[in-house]
């Protein structure tokens, strides 16, 4: 509770007063009001029957309050004097206070707007469906371009390096680089093992099933090569990534963000997107080409033992037909996009955990949100890749 006090600097300590007292006195049309006292939340209820009254008065044209004698005020002595004065300001009455000190003032401003608002009071919306849809979207415009310009930051902090000190030092610590390496990419090769081999098994029994019609089940083969290789390997990967890494980097920073950790980094000195960001971002644009290369060939196993199940395609048959149906045009054009999605899959994580609040309820959102725009902009990412292969003819 705020409060505040005035000091008697001069004569002998006295016991105080602390019964809050209102003198009234009207003449010329203008009724004054001093208060004098302890106005807080324990004496407050002496006088609000005899403010009631006062606010029942008129026939009067200015009220003119002195507070120069309350000795003690908090935000309930606050909220009777404002409660008055709003009272007044909707007769129309002039409103003149004298001898209020700084912190008064600011007790009064803080509950003012409390006081005047009205039930079902509000910023009215309009009824127009077609501008309430227009607002929102110069709403998310305008969280794009603020998401983009952070996304900037990030990104230009860890080209220039880790910045482990405000302004000063470029160490890299690679303890933690080491350590989110294997949190995020280490730990992540059993799921993405069994995604991949799943998903190659998949696309191998469809396309053989397919191809059996026309007598074609060799070419299931240069299909799970060329579609695991190029696309799928990679990109399920990222998604996977972007589930289990990027909700972990968004909830991190995002928790640290609500217990003051970061405010605290800045304070000792340190950059918090040196000591935070790039360590996971670094070990991200490690991680997933390796983990990359790892689903592709979980994925070519699994296609492998699809195909030797429903068209009788041998394993050495599938690897000699593999060897014609790929080159390493097709292995790179998978691998290449991979340090993108990480870049990205990081970027958009830190940005949402910086972004964080300090509620739980923020951070639920901001976890959810990095996932869904992390998935989003890579499957993005992935068709612009495709449209420049294509125009490139790689």
């Amino acid at each position: 509770m705020l409060t505040i006090r005035k000091r008697d600097a001069s004569g002998p300590a006295k016991e105080p007063d602390h019964q809050p007292r209102i003198a009234i006195g009207e003449e010329g049309g203008v009724l004054g009001c001093a208060f004098s006292g302890s106005w807080t939340t324990r004496t407050v209820a002496l006088v609000d029957a005899e403010m009631r009254k006062i606010e029942k008065r008129s026939g009067f044209k200015t009220l003119a309050l002195d507070l120069s004698q309350i000795e003690k005020m908090d935000t309930a002595g606050a909220w009777l004097i404002d409660r008055l004065v709003s009272s007044f300001e909707k007769k129309g009455v002039e409103i003149k206070m004298q001898g209020q000190s700084e912190i008064a003032s600011i007790l009064l401003g803080a509950v003012g707007d409390a006081v005047r608002r009205e039930p079902g009071s509000g910023p009215a919306k309009p009824s127009n469906f077609i501008i309430r849809g227009l607002e929102a979207v110069g709403r998310r415009v305008y969280e794009m371009r603020d998401d983009f310009l952070a996304a900037m930051n990030i990104l230009g902090a860890t080209i220039r390096g880790s910045q482990m000190k405000l302004g000063r030092g470029h160490a890299v610590n690679m303890a933690a680089i080491f350590n989110q390496i294997d949190r995020m990419g280490v730990g992540a090769i059993p799921v993405v093992v069994l995604m991949s081999a799943i998903v190659g098994a998949i696309v191998a029994q469809q396309g053989a099933y397919q191809l059996s019609y026309f007598g074609a089940d060799i070419f299931v083969v240069d299909l799970v090569g060329v579609l695991i290789l190029r696309e799928l390997g990679v990109l399920m990967t990222a998604i996977m990534i972007a589930g289990r890494s990027g909700s972990a980097i968004t909830a991190e920073i995002g928790s640290m963000k609500m217990r003051e950790e970061v405010d605290a980094l800045k304070v000792i000195g340190l950059n918090p997107i040196g000591v935070l960001v790039f360590p996971r971002l670094v070990a991200l644009v490690v991680a997933l080409p390796c983990l990359t290369i790892i689903a592709n060939f979980a994925a070519l196993g699994g296609g492998i033992l699809a195909a030797w199940l429903y068209s009788d395609i041998a394993p050495a048959a599938f690897i000699d037909r593999l060897r014609v149906a790929i080159d390493l045009s097709t292995i790179f054009a998978g691998l290449i996009k991979a340090p993108f999605m990480a870049m990205i899959i990081g970027i958009i994580a830190s940005v949402e955990g910086m972004k964080v609040g300090g509620s739980a309820e923020s951070l639920g959102q901001h976890v959810t949100a990095s996932v869904v725009k992390s998935i989003f902009v890579v499957i993005i990412l992935d068709g612009l890749f495709a449209m420049f292969y294509a125009a490139i003819e790689f």
